[in-house]
C-alpha cells in the first residue's frame, strides 16, 4: 500500500451531523488522492437538515478556532465546500484546493449573515 499523506487530525470537531450521513471529518487520507475543495452552488430547495449540518459544522469550527486560520487537515471536503467561497475562505495565497495542509479561516461577517446560530454559545441539533 502506498504512503498516505500527511493529514492534521482536528481533535474537537464531531465526525459528523449526529442521526444523518452528513460528515465533517474523515478517518483517513484518501490513497488514491486528495479530494479538491470547490465552490458548490446551494440551491433554494436544500433541506432543513443539510442547512443544519452546515451551521453545525460552522459552529465546530467557529469554537475551535474563532477568526484564526485553520489548516484543512481530515475535514470533509464535501462539507467544506458547501460553505468555501463564502463562509469559509482560503487562508493564503495561493491556495491548494488539492492540499491537506491548505489553510483556511471563517469569513465571520459572511457566516453570521447565514448561519447565525452557528455563531451562539449552543446550538441545538
Amino acid at each position: 500500500m502506498a504512503k498516505l499523506p500527511e493529514m492534521t487530525k482536528h481533535r474537537g470537531i464531531p465526525s459528523g451531523l449526529p442521526g444523518t450521513g452528513f460528515q465533517f471529518t474523515i478517518r483517513r487520507a484518501n490513497p488514491r488522492g486528495v479530494s479538491p475543495i470547490i465552490n458548490r452552488r446551494r440551491m433554494a430547495d436544500r433541506t432543513s437538515t443539510e442547512k443544519l449540518a452546515d451551521a453545525a459544522f460552522l459552529h465546530a469550527l467557529w469554537h475551535l478556532y474563532g477568526d484564526e486560520p485553520f489548516e484543512r487537515g481530515n475535514l470533509d471536503a464535501g462539507r467544506i465546500s458547501w460553505l468555501f467561497g463564502r463562509e469559509i475562505v482560503p487562508a493564503e495565497e495561493p491556495f491548494d484546493p488539492k492540499s491537506y495542509q491548505a489553510l483556511l479561516r471563517i469569513d465571520e461577517r459572511v457566516g453570521r449573515a447565514s448561519y447565525p446560530a452557528a455563531f451562539e454559545d449552543v446550538l441545538e441539533v
